[in-house]
């Protein structure tokens, strides 16, 4: 059955369970006032006819969509469709319904809910950020594949970094490398950002005579599982760093305009100028997990600034050479870090060689060359698909072929074996449980906030997608009974502790 899910599994070691139901009550009240306010289409078995919905007239008179083509005569009618359950992401206007021509044939896409029990509905697609495990579609039909797509955080969806959360999904587009439809470049328009040229090492100098500080921190998303203030705070105490967001705010950006944080978002001219130069920025990401990297990394480094980086553990893979980035881990601490950091911005000969890729035939690393290269998709790129598109050919092409592979094994009569499910792995997301930005567990007091948010959060994810995965093993359809799963495994747990 492809829709069928793993079993259920996965340690709970270091979970503390004080507070569980408090938060999860929470949780659950505010996933349903937003349910409330989202859109008024039938959502789960509840809303659905006992009987398979068909298709309407939008399905059958869609208009084409310019992708790669193919040599599909099919008509819309016979096509398999493809049901964006987040809505907000399809990625085609002004209508709910398009037909797609991908390399191995066509699909109809559609982000109407009212097909999701239609027999020729072969996959759900899933944005990770919106996914909650009590508003899932049950029950879970067997004919469907659920395709997720989730580019941004971690921390967005912490449920996806255990085995029972990703292997409810047969097929992902993460950040992840391992991931089916990889995204790990997402903030690297290409090789020309990269080597675009820095500000001269005289106009750096120049602007650290005048009072301003060597290192840039510039965040008002405090509060992360990361826990990088607690780190930035630390090193604070022994190098000058210029903190402009929410967070840690010490200094004040020069004009109303610069405040903005759509000016910061939207990578303004202005404000790029502004923050090349500094020579150092601090770039640590929101949460860490291998392959998470956003433009806190390559924002400095197309800016000619060194970043001072925390977030992926594999980042070195990526780089453009073995000198480009200052890497938080590789110092016992952050005095080691600020003495270092002091060295650099007294030394300007050995600063400038953590700029040399941006030299000519600077970037040698042949597997960031070979990824860019190889990227079907394209960012800021108009004459390239853009990785929604890409991920939905990518569905198309596996569904038609499945349609194939089972055409076969029903005309056969059982001598051609039915095509095998693929599901999902943990290493397509397989993020670490959060710790401390500085110092460990052990050393925070018994009401510390980052504990008390992001160790629990971390955990309770764990329990919803076994209790997610329960239901669909046992052909649940009614969502309401989510807590009393959620519930079985509080009790579970609460034995074995």
């Amino acid at each position: 059955s492809w829709g069928g899910g793993p079993g259920m599994g996965g340690a709970g070691l270091g979970r503390g369970s004080a507070g569980l139901w408090v938060t999860l009550a929470l949780f659950w009240s505010a996933g349903a006032a937003l349910a409330a306010e989202g859109p008024a289409e039938p959502c789960g078995a509840e809303g659905w006819a006992q009987d398979a919905v068909p298709p309407g007239a939008a399905f059958v008179a869609a208009a084409s969509y310019r992708g790669p083509g193919n040599n599909d005569t099919r008509s819309n009618k016979a096509l398999p469709i493809l049901l964006w359950w987040s809505g907000s992401l399809f990625p085609h206007f002004p209508g709910d319904t398009e037909r797609i021509d991908c390399p191995r044939g066509s699909c109809l896409v559609t982000r109407s809910r009212r097909v999701a029990r239609h027999r020729r509905t072969k996959a759900l697609i899933f944005y990770g950020t919106d996914f909650r495990a009590y508003e899932a579609p049950l029950p879970r039909l067997p004919h469907q594949t659920w395709a997720l797509f989730h580019e941004e955080s971690p921390m967005n969806n912490y449920m996806l970094s255990h085995s029972p959360g990703i292997r409810l999904f047969n097929y992902t587009a993460t950040f992840r490398r391992e991931s089916d439809y990889p995204l790990t470049l997402q903030w690297l328009p290409g090789t020309g950002y990269l080597r675009a040229p820095a500000l001269a090492l005289a106009e750096k100098d120049a602007w650290r005579r005048k009072g301003y500080g060597p290192v840039l921190y510039m965040q008002s998303h405090c509060d992360v599982p990361s826990d990088r203030d607690r780190y930035v705070r630390e090193l604070m105490k022994y190098i000058q760093v210029d903190s402009y967001g929410k967070c840690l705010h010490n200094r004040e950006l020069p004009s109303e305009r610069l405040r903005d944080t759509s000016t910061a978002t939207t990578e303004d001219s202005e404000f790029m100028t502004f923050i090349a130069r500094y020579k150092f920025h601090l770039a640590l990401e929101n949460a860490i997990c291998d392959d998470y990297m956003t433009e806190k990394l390559w924002r400095p480094m197309h800016l000619g600034a060194v970043p001072v980086y925390r977030g992926s553990p594999a980042v070195r893979d990526w780089m453009p050479n073995n000198l480009s980035i200052i890497l938080i881990d590789d110092f016992d601490s952050p005095r080691e870090l600020a003495k270092y950091l002091d060295f650099l911005d007294k030394n300007g000969e050995e600063y400038l060689k953590y700029l040399e890729y941006k030299n000519v035939g600077g970037i040698k690393n042949q597997f960031l060359l070979e990824s860019l290269e190889k990227r079907e998709w394209g960012v800021n790129d108009m004459t390239l698909p853009n990785y929604l598109n890409g991920f939905e050919c990518f569905i198309c092409d596996k569904e038609n072929t499945r349609v194939k592979e089972e055409q076969k094994h029903k005309k056969s009569r059982g001598k051609i074996p039915a095509p095998k499910p693929h599901i999902a792995q943990f290493k397509h997301m397989g993020c670490p449980m959060p710790t401390p930005g500085f110092g460990s567990v052990e050393d925070l007091s018994e009401g510390d906030s980052w504990k008390e948010m992001w160790l629990q959060d971390y955990w309770q994810s764990l329990d919803q997608g076994e209790a997610l995965t329960a239901m669909i093993h046992r052909n649940e359809s009614h969502q309401g009974r989510f807590w009393d799963y959620m519930h079985e495994i509080f009790l579970k747990r609460t034995r074995q502790h």
